[in-house]
């Protein structure tokens, strides 16, 4: 087994060892406050003037977390949030359920229960007729079915779409949500050091997964990890991976892209560094890789359209001669995505994309570069638009042998 770096940042480090360090994160930080809730449907009920609507139906999501601290997950059964312009904002939510309801709502509102054979979206449309609401706008999240149903309530009136509504109040970040999100940033990024550091050769990647699960619930994680990809070798080139289970080798290319949520707030990180030593196409690779991530989080300000970003990277590794656009060699997806209390969410750092980047929005950097049938190389880290350019939520890595800071 060729011998880790001297540092020990890649393998070394005993498992059981590792296991046995692990504790709660000892700075956590404050929980969204009623405050900013009532801020945030106070911010909704401005863009429905602006977009000339009457009232605004969140369903069961994240965006529902977002406007009252429901945190469920959609199912057949709706769970919506119903804001109009006046009056306290109305919660729909099977009878059964109200129990529980009282645990998670962070807002005041007036609850409408349904039961199980009663239709809840002839309850929205009575509560729509009742506030003098002519026009709705739909979370765009909704399932088709929701909308199908409600234009039947609503005697086919049309819908429109609330993206601009919600999509207006969740890009820009307070800052309760960025010290969310440097809390699950920093627990990912200490992840990565601790499954980096137990690397030996043979080690599965699924018993990688494992630890890393293991680890972010020790660390106080939500969930334990919301994802994990960990990939070796050829498999690299896969920027999802690949199904099954593989074993790592000396001199091997190895990729970890994980991330956990912190009270809904969702990190996303990715480290690629050889276990061993990197050959000479990996490291020049690898350097690419990493000037392209630099070159988009220098082209970060505000007022900067996020297409300019993915244009910063990628021409950068057309330099080198790979590419263009999503051919490969060279990079075949998006430069990065908005992250909050969705792992993927507006805006995203692709052509096409004219958002101007404001202050607050939270979005990964993470220009993979593949050589197919070889290996791939990604680098991801997190950044927030600050007043003048921006800032990451994790110092990028050095080398391709020193993945941390």
């Amino acid at each position: 087994m060729t011998a880790p770096r001297s540092d020990r940042q890649i393998g070394g480090l005993d498992l059981d060892r590792a296991r046995a360090g692990l504790s709660r994160w000892p700075a956590t930080a404050a929980p969204i406050g009623k405050d900013e809730y009532r801020q945030r449907l106070q911010r909704a009920r401005t863009l429905m003037r602006e977009s000339g609507v009457d009232a605004l139906l969140v369903t069961a999501g994240a965006s529902l977390r977002y406007f009252s601290g429901i945190g469920w997950g959609a199912s057949e059964r709706l769970v919506g949030l119903l804001l109009t312009a006046q009056g306290e904002p109305v919660v729909v939510c099977p009878a059964f359920e109200t129990g529980s309801l009282e645990h998670v709502l962070q807002i005041d509102a007036d609850v409408r229960t349904w039961e199980e054979h009663e239709s809840p979206h002839a309850l929205v449309a009575a509560a729509l007729r009742e506030r003098h609401a002519r026009s709705l706008a739909l979370d765009p999240a909704a399932a088709y079915t929701v909308a199908v149903r409600l234009r039947e309530a609503l005697g086919g009136q049309p819908l429109a779409d609330a993206s601009p509504i919600i999509d207006g109040c969740r890009m820009c970040k307070s800052a309760a949500e960025l010290a969310l999100m440097q809390q699950a940033t920093a627990m990912t990024l200490q992840v990565h050091r601790l499954a980096a550091g137990v690397l030996r050769e043979g080690i599965g990647n699924r018993e990688l997964v494992r630890f890393i699960d293991e680890a972010h619930r020790a660390l106080g994680a939500d969930n334990g990890s919301t994802f994990c990809i960990v990939q070796f070798g050829q498999a690299t080139a896969y920027p999802h991976g690949i199904p099954g289970e593989q074993h790592l080798a000396a001199d091997e290319l190895v990729l970890i892209d994980t991330g956990c949520s912190v009270q809904g707030y969702n990190s996303d990180i990715t480290r690629s560094y050889v276990f061993g030593r990197p050959n000479a196409e990996q490291a020049r690779i690898w350097e690419l890789e990493h000037a392209a991530q630099r070159a988009a989080f220098e082209a970060v300000r505000p007022g900067v359209p996020c297409e300019a970003v993915d244009a910063a990277a990628r021409a950068v590794v057309e330099r080198a001669g790979l590419g263009p656009d999503y051919r490969l060699p060279g990079i075949p997806h998006r430069t990065g995505h908005g992250c909050g209390l969705s792992i993927h969410e507006t805006p995203y750092l692709v052509r096409g994309d004219a958002t101007a980047l404001q202050p607050g929005m939270c979005c990964s950097n993470e220009p993979m570069i593949v050589l197919p049938d070889r290996f791939g190389i990604r680098l991801e880290d997190h950044f927030h638009v600050t007043a003048d350019g921006a800032a990451w939520f994790t110092e990028p890595s050095p080398a391709i042998d020193q993945p941390f800071a």
